[in-house]
């Protein structure tokens, strides 16, 4: 997934492949290519910049999209002079950017700033931290002798592809809820032959404008649109449209189903059959065998996410994770299969989203970016589990995803539609704080203070990656680091512990600080113990504009404190 983004629109694509290259180009705009007129300045226009005209527009043809992006901004505040910091991002092989025109227009004149400007190229991983490699280049470059009062003009046109989808796409366009003032236009056209499917919200339909082979959307001055306040996810799916060249989500299903199946093909003396063979041997039925082949994954694979070439959404092969120890989830979900498979367990691939996206997933036309996660889904003695590569190896084989997904894609050959996921409550609580205060001391004297905080859920799985690998006097110096201050003095002592059992981490921490004891008059005083009590719903308030039949929303949630 990723997301190519203006100052005021942006544009989301999944493309096929075509050419490489990795070095900025230069030439006139596509033919397809109708810059819309410029609007004029109105005398009290105010912001950082009013917008005189910007075109975000997408062109389908045969071996792909190409994303275009042109705008010319008055600028009217200092802050605004950060656009002349330009950055321009591609995948290699998805084919160069082509720059059209860098310009300054200034008192009637116009400076063509192109020929003094030098593009340098960065392979500039963004997220590093998190062991994800994506293969974007970033051509950055710095426009010299910019004003406030000029009009900066600036228009590229990238090709968007993805050689695993062939010639099939989708993607999404959208006006972002508060744009700057002037005049905005979104667009969709394409070669004979390559319309796509098209979807739009009901606020794009009013002003949608359809051609031969096009379709545009103007906005001059467009209103704020702020999504409504405490409503499901979905609901903030606004001023967007769609497109997919694929009609039912089963096509992606099977098309995707290919590519995990060849990856977790193994070779007649493929070392990964050793292994499954000593699991076979070492554990004596299906359930214990795929939480044996799950923790191996977990346990001695690293995950590091690789999206050059084909990795976007094409799986290593199981061997070559295996061989070199770190996949991503893509990876790890075919060196699963494969063991599965060795093991005589049905299994297949499911597709999710971590990001929680997947609201309202059925009201979307088929698109594999709605997804950014894939798992293994196993029948054994006639129930379904989920096994999850990407998780600490404290997790085994479970009946419900860790993750609250809503909406899952499996992946077979026959081709699945999107599943919904029941919600179901909670049957623990995700957090339950366990407080002993020993007062015996006076109300003036610092308290002796136990805490045991007991967290399932994501959240515990997030502590056990923290915690887990620090010694105790680590982990103790850390603790008070962090923690003494207005509630602990000090702390004398800090343990943790994974219950794999109950899926909870531990937290027990023992010290002493004062107690904020309320003073009830005459000498009595009382404590109201910290977080405990029932605190009722807020008040559900929308502004008048929002729609009534909108239902209220907040993310489910269970704890306890005693």
């Amino acid at each position: 997934m990723r997301f190519f983004i203006g100052l005021i629109a942006a544009i989301f694509l999944y493309a096929p492949a075509h050419a490489q290259n990795d070095q900025i180009q230069f030439g006139p705009p596509p033919e397809w290519v109708v810059p819309s007129p410029l609007i004029d300045v109105p005398n009290d226009a105010s912001g950082l910049v009013y917008i005189r005209r910007q075109d975000s527009l997408v062109h389908f043809v045969e071996r792909g999209q190409l994303h275009y992006l042109g705008y010319r901004y008055k600028l009217l505040h200092s802050n605004a002079l950060q656009l002349g910091n330009l950055s321009i991002v591609w995948k290699p092989e998805s084919g160069a950017p082509t720059v059209h025109a860098i310009k300054i227009h200034r008192d009637g004149t116009t400076i063509d700033a192109l020929p003094d400007i030098s593009f340098e190229i960065l392979r500039r991983e963004d997220q590093l931290e998190l062991a994800m490699l994506d293969g974007f280049l970033t051509a950055i470059a710095r426009i010299p002798d910019l004003r406030v009062g000029d009009e900066l003009e600036l228009s590229y046109t990238t090709p968007i592809s993805d050689p695993t989808l062939g010639n099939s796409g989708a993607g999404i366009l959208l006006l972002q809820s508060g744009p700057a003032l002037g005049q905005i236009r979104l667009g969709l056209s394409w070669a004979e032959g390559e319309k796509p499917n098209i979807q739009l919200t009901d606020d794009m339909t009013d002003v949608a404008k359809r051609g031969v082979r096009a379709i545009d959307f103007s906005f001059e001055n467009p209103e704020s649109r702020t999504p409504p306040k405490d409503a499901p996810p979905r609901f903030n799916w606004q001023r967007l449209v769609e497109f997919s060249d694929f009609s039912e989500w089963e096509e992606i299903s099977q098309r995707f189903s290919q590519y995990y199946r060849d990856a977790a093909t193994l070779k007649v003396n493929s070392p990964l059959l050793k292994e499954a063979q000593q699991i076979a041997a070492a554990h004596d039925n299906d359930f214990n065998r795929a939480n044996a082949a799950l923790n191996l994954v977990q346990q001695n694979v690293r995950y590091i996410y690789v999206g050059l070439d084909t990795g976007n959404l094409v799986p290593a092969t199981a061997e070559e994770t295996w061989q070199r120890r770190y996949g991503d989830c893509k990876g790890k979900t075919a060196l699963l299969l494969a063991l599965l498979r060795a093991l005589e367990i049905e299994a297949e691939p499911v597709m999710a989203s971590n990001a929680g996206i997947d609201d309202g997933l059925d009201e979307r036309l088929p698109n594999p970016g709605m997804f950014d996660h894939v798992l293994v889904r196993a029948k054994i003695d006639g129930k379904s589990y989920y096994l999850d590569g990407t998780l600490p190896a404290v997790v085994p084989p479970t009946t419900e995803p860790s993750y609250p997904y809503r909406w899952v894609l499996p992946i077979n050959s026959q081709g699945a539609s999107i599943e919904k996921l029941d919600w179901l409550p909670h049957r623990e609580p995700n957090e339950l704080r366990l407080f002993e205060i020993d007062a015996r001391a006076g109300f003036g004297s610092p308290a002796k203070k136990t805490s045991i905080a007991i967290t399932r859920g994501i959240k515990a799985l997030e502590e056990q990656i923290q915690f887990s690998g620090l010694a105790p006097g680590q982990l103790l110096d850390v603790m008070r680091q962090s923690l003494i201050g207005d509630t602990w003095q000090e702390i004398d002592d800090v343990t943790w512990r994974f219950d794999e059992q109950a899926q909870a981490s531990v937290l027990t921490i023992i010290g002493n600080g004062l107690v904020d004891w309320d003073n009830n008059g005459g000498g009595g005083k009382s404590l109201a113990l910290p977080g405990g009590g029932f605190n009722p719903p807020s008040k559900r308030i929308r502004a008048a504009a929002d729609s009534k039949s909108i239902p209220y929303y907040n993310k489910p949630g269970f704890s306890v404190a005693m």
